[in-house]
């Protein structure tokens, strides 16, 4: 086992790691000059105090705590894997609450979780790719949770003038200090209780190409070729 790898293992080595990458997050918006746009459609929701499902890519994950308002409450549905350990205690340092497992997953203890959540008013937010993709490819986990709870769902995408698209099978977008960035939101996507399967597939691809679309424009807006989705 090599020396990083054992140091990795610390709790309170990937604690400290956890810390530095969310005070590099924190520098990447107190430097930035960020723009949104559809925010009205986010803010609607917010002054009536009614919860929504926020629909996200997997790697456009980085930003995602400042795309949201400090005063309202959301849980992130995050793998139980190690690199969602990782992410749930990177954005637990802006007040965000997790719930691990996986979107896939129908009928697993995290999908009651959320619409418990959502049943008591707090927002929920969903990577649809996650935990493994592929990339920008919806499961129809989250088209369950939207049918279940009545609540819709509302894709957001961002992207940064000066980034570095990692190697990572979701092209994890890692943005710089000292840039120009741009959230996105999209129009919200409902379910109907009593959809039929025809219907819940016609969902899942509203969200699809409606998360799609939003992260496209943001990297359009900074002067970027979008990212593409993977082969389904």
């Amino acid at each position: 086992m090599t020396l990083i790898k054992r140091l990795t293992r610390s709790d309170s080595v990937r604690e400290g790691l956890c810390w530095l990458g969310a005070q590099f997050i924190r520098l990447v918006w107190a430097t930035g000059y960020w723009q949104v746009e559809g925010g009205q459609i986010p803010a609607a929701f917010w002054r009536d105090d009614k919860p929504f499902i926020l629909a996200f890519w997997h790697g456009r994950i980085m930003m995602m705590p400042y795309c949201w308002r400090r005063d309202k409450a959301i849980n992130m549905l995050i793998s139980q894997h190690k690199d969602g350990q990782f992410i749930a205690r990177t954005v637990a340092h802006f007040g965000i609450d997790t719930v691990a497992g996986s979107s896939s997953k129908g009928g697993s203890a995290a999908l009651r979780s959320m619409l418990r959540s959502l049943k008591q008013g707090q927002s929920v937010g969903i990577t649809p790719d996650g935990p493994r993709g592929p990339r920008m490819r919806a499961s129809d986990g989250i088209v369950h949770v939207a049918r279940l709870s009545g609540v819709p769902v509302i894709p957001c995408g961002f992207s940064a003038k000066r980034r570095k698209l990692l190697g990572s099978w979701d092209r994890f977008t890692v943005a710089f200090p000292f840039s120009r960035g741009i959230f996105v939101w999209g129009e919200p996507v409902r379910v109907p209780s009593d959809a039929t399967p025809e219907q819940l597939e016609e969902a899942r691809l509203a969200i699809e190409s409606g998360l799609t679309a939003v992260t496209q424009a943001a990297d359009r807006a900074m002067g970027h070729a979008p990212v593409e989705p993977a082969d389904p």
